[in-house]
């Protein structure tokens, strides 16, 4: 499955193309990599990124409101409270893109981590807060992050344009995550996280990519060396259920418990990914399950067992 190979035309290509809706994409990945089989499989909206600003008509003032804020404010002799008073009566507001991303992914061989990652952004500009409008019990701004992005709720936040979407990045996982080895010699929480999957049932129950996204990240470090970050986030999304166990569960009660967790879930040893990332269900699993072991009750296979040993021996997280 891994025969495609021109990962770095098909991210240019896919770049170029201009992208209007989810539908196209697919038909264009279909297109461009037709040994693959892309297929979305999570969506995760609850972000937002700083926009520009309006006036009291709608019309745009400035597409950044940072660089603008900023050129501003130096204008005006880095006085804020002259800068509040010379716009106070203008009606300006400041906007924010509304985020949601979607996930695609592609199996591209056979292991946990071989598979391909396609974010999109879906933005949209929205109202958010009024810039100048100040009165005795709201003193001007501290500083510039207090006039673009103050704190609290926003209200009246009506959208101000149509959806949009635009293609965010492309990522070979398995090495986009040797590249996060050759930062650290020892392994990171995200490979021995690939690494139980693969060693417990659950990698044997199916794809890895079918029950998981990797929430990437990358700055740069004091020596501008660039760090790398992968965080698992389950495609169930806020849907993943709860483990529902009384404190002190064990034996029978116990297993059965799991047993449907797993079930709801879709693959076996759901419930200890799930404690490593969603917090749906407790770390006090593992010891639990363990106590049982060491009690005589064998419900979990060998191999299933050997991961939460490990785990418990040398515990990692998310």
């Amino acid at each position: 499955m891994n025969s495609f190979s021109d990962w770095d035309g098909f991210s240019r290509q896919l770049g170029d193309f201009r992208l209007t809706d989810l539908d196209s994409l697919s038909h264009e990945l279909a297109r461009l990599a037709p040994q693959l089989t892309f297929r979305p499989v999570l969506a995760r909206g609850g972000w937002y990124r700083l926009g520009g600003v309006v006036d009291a008509g709608g019309r745009h003032v400035a597409a950044d409101i940072e660089n603008w804020a900023e050129a501003e404010l130096a204008a005006h002799h880095d006085d804020m409270a002259a800068l509040c008073e010379h716009y106070a009566q203008r009606g300006y507001q400041a906007t924010r893109y509304s985020g949601r991303s979607h996930y695609l992914v592609a199996a591209s061989g056979p292991g946990a981590a071989d598979f391909v990652q396609i974010e999109i952004e879906e933005l949209q500009e929205i109202l958010g807060h009024s810039l100048f409008a100040r009165n005795p019990h709201n003193p001007p701004p501290s500083g510039i992050d207090e006039l673009i992005d103050p704190r609290g709720p926003l209200t009246g936040m009506a959208p101000i344009g149509a959806p949009r979407l635009a293609l965010r990045r492309i990522t070979l996982i398995a090495e986009f995550l040797e590249r996060m080895r050759d930062q650290k010699p020892e392994a990171q929480p995200i490979h021995r996280f690939i690494e139980d999957w693969s060693a417990s049932s659950a990698g044997s129950a199916g794809e890895f990519c079918q029950h998981w996204v990797l929430a990437l990240r990358e700055h740069l470090d004091s020596y501008r060396q660039a760090i790398l970050h992968a965080t698992p986030v389950a495609t169930q999304g806020d849907t993943a259920p709860r483990f529902a166990a009384a404190f002190g569960m064990q034996g029978l009660a116990l297993r059965d418990a799991l047993a449907g967790y797993d079930k709801a879930v879709g693959y076996p040893m759901a419930w200890f990914f799930h404690m490593l990332t969603t917090r749906n269900a407790p770390s006090a699993l593992a010891s639990a399950v363990i106590d049982d072991l060491q009690a005589g009750f064998h419900y979990l296979p060998d191999r299933d067992a050997a991961v939460v040993k490990k785990w418990l021996y040398r515990p990692y997280g998310f």
